[in-house]
């Protein structure tokens, strides 16, 4: 395929071609549960090396000129149309497998990162030394885990907090499981 596309940023093996990254976000939109962020979706396809940052942003703006791709509820989130998504079905195969899976296990962890942020209210509350990190994990409407840790400075802070974001139910249920201890240790085995 032609090269038309800027491919500063991109790795070997990424898109350089308009179409291809086209296809690629008509893709990834398909297979997508919640609206994308168009701005996240350009960096992550740029962080990754797929495809050039701004080349998305322009594929983008001309998805939505051809009404392939619509805007969510909130600006600058964007869903798949019928339109879009007869494009990812048919021509999914001119983009490589690799470059489709490498995007696709991307976009799922962003997306479930933010929807981490909506479900954990995190902040982070500057002291003359140190800082506080107070986090609060919800499902729906209850809260399930309120915690404030004392740290050294901000950047064990920002470190603590990406970390909650990764995986809060992890943290709820790693401190439930040290809290309760293994029943079978604390069981009586004597009868």
């Amino acid at each position: 395929m032609e090269m038309d596309a800027s491919s500063a940023g991109v790795s070997p093996g990424g898109l350089t071609s308009t179409a291809e990254i086209k296809i690629l976000i008509c893709y990834i939109l398909s297979t997508a549960e919640d609206p994308v962020p168009g701005k996240h979706l350009a960096e992550l396809l740029h962080y990754e090396g797929l495809a050039n940052y701004f080349e998305v942003e322009s594929a983008i703006t001309s998805l939505l000129e051809k009404q392939q791709i619509k805007t969510a509820k909130e600006p600058d989130t964007y869903v798949i149309t019928e339109s879009g998504r007869d494009v990812a079905k048919t021509l999914r195969a001119s983009v490589p497998f690799t470059v489709r899976e490498k995007a696709y296990y991307a976009a799922t962890k962003m997306l479930a990162r933010r929807r981490n942020e909506r479900e954990t209210k995190i902040d982070i509350i500057r002291q003359t030394s140190g800082e506080i990190v107070s986090f609060c994990v919800m499902e729906g409407e209850r809260e399930m885990l309120t915690v404030r840790l004392y740290v050294a400075d901000d950047g064990q802070a920002e470190l603590i907090k990406n970390n909650i974001l990764e995986d809060p139910s992890a943290i709820y249920t790693g401190i439930l499981k040290n809290l309760i201890g293994d029943e079978t240790k604390n069981s009586d085995s004597s009868f």
